[in-house]
């Protein structure tokens, strides 16, 4: 049973495309207390990188949804981006900071989703 929606589709690939790393979605649709349904999650060496990838999503977003983002954070410093759309989290954080926050075995009973440029 697979409860993607189109738009993790296109917010991986986008991250992708911006060379992120270690790109996964968490369908935390079973799990009654998460904040939204999903979470997409990637890391990047640098802020610069950070904010690009950030960037290119809403970018993609907009243009193949017209979905703006609702709510982002972190963008002042780029060690950790969410972009908030409801329903999806996306979150990008610079490399150290993914490993130290390890949000994946927070949300280990999500049934996660790995991505590579591969897959594309």
């Amino acid at each position: 049973m697979n409860n993607m929606l189109p738009e993790i589709g296109v917010i991986a690939e986008a991250m992708l495309e911006k060379k992120a790393s270690d790109v996964v979605s968490l369908d935390l649709t079973r799990i009654g207390t998460a904040i939204a349904d999903h979470f997409v999650i990637c890391n990047a060496d640098s802020t610069t990188q950070v904010v690009a990838i950030s960037d290119y999503v809403e970018e993609q977003m907009e243009k193949a949804f017209g979905r703006s983002v609702r709510r982002k954070q972190g963008r002042e410093n780029a060690f950790w981006i969410i972009l908030d759309y409801t329903d999806i989290v996306v979150h990008i954080f610079k490399t150290d900071q993914r490993l130290f926050y390890r949000l994946e075995d927070l949300w280990a009973d999500a049934v996660k989703t790995t991505y590579s440029d591969k897959d594309a």
